[in-house]
């Protein structure tokens, strides 16, 4: 069995407008774990963190990815080894691009890749769905590509690979401040009408068939949402601004990625430069400090050298 492993996971974007903590892809952007296997002497685990805001990062045992790590020989009825962990951070933290996903991921594979790889990826899903508690980024992460996740009646979860067309191309501006999933779990209602059941079931359906099929006019409908962003655009100063300037740049629409403040923009690939560049200038002049990139989707998702 190998005595030192690195973890690549990819970055995600979470519900895509209307499919609210179920539909995630993975972007190409990506965090890096190795996990070396230490002398128990050494102690249980020792950390080093580089990258985007490493200092901000925990380097005890409530590190995530560590907590991930256990878990695995805590499910398996194992003893938790020793282990030194080098995390490589691209991925900002807090900003809706799945950054706790990738810990989560990382940490799990890292586990099984030291063992040998006894545990399928069926099983490594289900392990991170538990820790996560609801799969939209966790999924992607770990398989790959466009997902949408289903929960089964006993609790398993149900994945299907949704159809990304080439010409469809991945916008993110990043502005430099956080929103926590807490926080922006917390503006949404505990209700919803049947109409805004209807609205967002239509919409997701005709999300998927746009992806699918890379048709303009379809996108630019399906992107909306009545479940979670017109709450949560409150918390996002900024956001109808960039949202016009999306748009008027050529975009089909734009979306909070995941829970935030991270907004992601579909284009086709022609016009995805001058959709990067219109989004990041139009929060600039709010006063806003942001990243903006073209991404592509990550159809591998992690994997383990």
């Amino acid at each position: 069995m190998p005595t030192s492993v690195t973890v690549t996971v990819p970055a995600t974007t979470a519900n895509i407008g209307p499919g609210f903590d179920c539909l995630g892809a993975a972007l190409t952007l990506y965090n890096h774990f190795r996990f070396t296997l230490l002398d128990p002497a050494a102690g249980e685990v020792a950390i080093e963190v580089r990258g985007v805001e490493a200092e901000r990062v925990v380097t005890d045992g409530s590190n995530l990815a560590y907590k991930a790590f256990a878990s695995y020989f805590h499910r398996r009825e194992m003893a938790v080894p020793s282990v030194a962990i080098a995390i490589d951070l691209n991925v900002p933290l807090a900003r809706g691009l799945g950054s706790s996903s990738t810990a989560i991921v990382g940490g799990l594979l890292g586990a099984n890749a030291l063992c040998d790889r006894p545990v399928d990826q069926a099983a490594l899903v289900e392990m991170a769905v538990a820790i996560e508690g609801h799969p939209d980024n966790v999924v992607p992460a770990l398989v790959g590509g466009c997902q949408l996740a289903v929960a089964n009646d006993d609790g398993s979860s149900v994945l299907c690979p949704i159809p990304w067309h080439e010409a469809i191309t991945p916008v993110v501006v990043i502005p430099d401040f956080e929103l926590s999933t807490a926080a922006a779990r917390q503006v949404l209602p505990a209700t919803y009408s049947r109409a805004d059941a209807i609205f967002n079931t239509a919409h997701l359906g005709l999300l998927l068939r746009g992806l699918e099929t890379g048709r303009g006019d379809w996108l630019r409908v399906a992107m909306g949402d009545r479940i979670h962003q017109p709450y949560r655009q409150t918390l996002i100063a900024g956001y109808e601004t960039v949202a016009n300037a999306a748009t008027e740049a050529g975009a089909y629409g734009l979306v909070i990625s995941g829970a935030g403040p991270t907004l992601l923009a579909l284009a086709p690939a022609q016009a995805a430069s001058s959709v990067c560049n219109a989004m990041a200038t139009a929060w600039q002049q709010t006063g806003q400090s942001v990243t903006a990139r073209v991404l592509a989707l990550e159809t591998r998702g992690a994997s383990v050298s």
